[in-house]
């Protein structure tokens, strides 16, 4: 029986597969060129993406969509502008395309050399997350790939503005504008087959909440990189300057608490439960965000600042918004051990003097990234030199922490020989 979604986005995943494949030969200079093309272009198009994004988070709003959600919805002048420099950043990059990763000349004569090469066609779905759009496209251009971009129905006219003017700005440079390409249009059934659309799709990427997340880990066939949720944790030990600490706790936490990187539990050692700890919870309280503790933290709690009861629940909740959990701990070990029962295995940070604290902590947390006296807030493409980034992958296989270019290519063998047989 005839499924015009079925239909529509295998074709649209033949199409990106016939567009990487003209990509992938593409030398530096072109796909350079096309990124600095989509930059100027999305300067240009400010107005008209800026009224797409009205309308969505208009919708949004009436829709009941979290705060949290609608910040990372926002597009205005400025982020637009950010994101264009963050696409002349992935530009700047050196191509990943080529590059050798290990080579040598067996005792037979056959030479050997195991060189990156593009994925093919790299899926991605998302949610209420315009930016993730543009920094799919540009990376998985810059390292050769096509991309198939599902943006959830928050962010549906903004994406289709956003696609409109990256293709565009492809084809101008002429490279094939199906090497960027949205299957938005096909709602959730337009995901399920995208999922199953193994052998045209080489790598699907899931960027969002838990329940995303796991839909497409679960039910897809195409193989998936994992980014995961970011229940992250700050632990400040007895030894910390309290001047970073503060520092540290309060960007963590605030700086922009709508993003996986932001802070979501404060662990603090009870040396400090009456010296820092009263301070670090006036800090967060002044900023606006709602505590939830033990026993402990509460106690600790001075004249004016509340802190609520924490349950298990909170422990485990990736907020998103003004809200954290905060607990005392008697030592590093318990402080490992809190994390290694809750996180979610993005970003933890340790604020200490004591090197052997740090070295411990360091050695035995299994999250992707580990912060030793900075914040959370740095587990990010752009601030670890990588451009922008297509996720944080919260899994162990191919690619961990900020995905950049090279964890959007394979390797590919080139055997060299001289009439060689076996």
């Amino acid at each position: 029986m005839t499924d015009p979604v079925r239909d529509a986005v295998l074709e649209t995943c033949r199409r990106a597969r016939t567009a990487a494949r003209a990509l992938a030969p593409s030398r530096r200079v072109t796909k350079d060129a096309a990124l600095h093309a989509i930059a100027d272009a999305l300067v240009a198009a400010a107005d008209r993406i800026e009224a797409a994004n009205r309308f969505d988070r208009e919708r949004g709003e009436s829709g009941g969509l979290t705060t949290g959600l609608l910040d990372r919805l926002r597009l205005d002048a400025g982020r637009i502008a950010s994101i264009a420099d963050a696409v002349r950043d992935v530009a700047a990059l050196p191509d990943p395309v080529g590059e050798v990763v290990r080579g040598q000349i067996l005792p037979n004569g056959l030479r050997l050399n195991q060189i990156r090469v593009p994925m093919g066609v790299v899926g991605m779905v998302y949610e209420a997350r315009p930016n993730v759009t543009v920094d799919a496209a540009a990376l998985a251009l810059k390292s050769g790939n096509a991309a198939v971009l599902r943006g959830g129905s928050a962010a549906l006219e903004t994406n289709r503005v956003l696609v409109d003017v990256i293709r565009d700005a492809l084809a101008s440079v002429g490279l094939p504008a199906d090497a960027v390409q949205s299957i938005d249009e096909h709602g959730r059934d337009g995901v399920t087959h995208l999922m199953r659309a193994r052998g045209l799709v080489d790598v699907l990427i899931p960027r969002g909440g838990v329940g995303l997340i796991s839909s497409v880990v679960e039910n897809s066939t195409v193989p998936v990189i994992e980014t995961g949720v970011g229940n992250c944790h700050v632990y400040v030990d007895a030894s910390a300057d309290p001047e970073q600490a503060r520092s540290i706790v309060l960007n963590s936490k605030t700086h922009r608490p709508s993003v996986c990187n932001a802070a979501e539990t404060l662990l603090v050692h009870a040396d400090l439960r009456e010296t820092l700890l009263p301070q670090l919870l006036a800090d967060l309280a002044a900023a606006g965000v709602v505590l939830h503790g033990d026993e402990r933290a509460m106690a600790a709690a001075p004249h004016g600042v509340e802190v609520k009861p924490a349950t298990e629940a909170d422990w485990a909740t990736e907020y998103l918004a003004l809200e954290m959990a905060v607990g005392v701990v008697d030592d590093v070990d318990e402080a490992i051990a809190h994390i290694d029962r809750w996180s979610s295995g993005h970003t933890e940070a340790i604020v200490t003097t004591d090197l052997r604290a740090a070295n411990e902590f360091t050695a035995r947390v299994d999250s992707a990234a580990v912060m030793v006296n900075a914040s959370t807030r740095f587990t990010d493409g752009g601030e670890l030199g990588l451009g922008a980034e297509i996720g944080i992958s919260t899994q162990k296989l191919h690619a961990r922490g900020p995905m950049g270019l090279t964890e959007l290519t394979t390797t590919r063998w080139i055997v060299q020989g001289d009439g060689h047989t076996r």
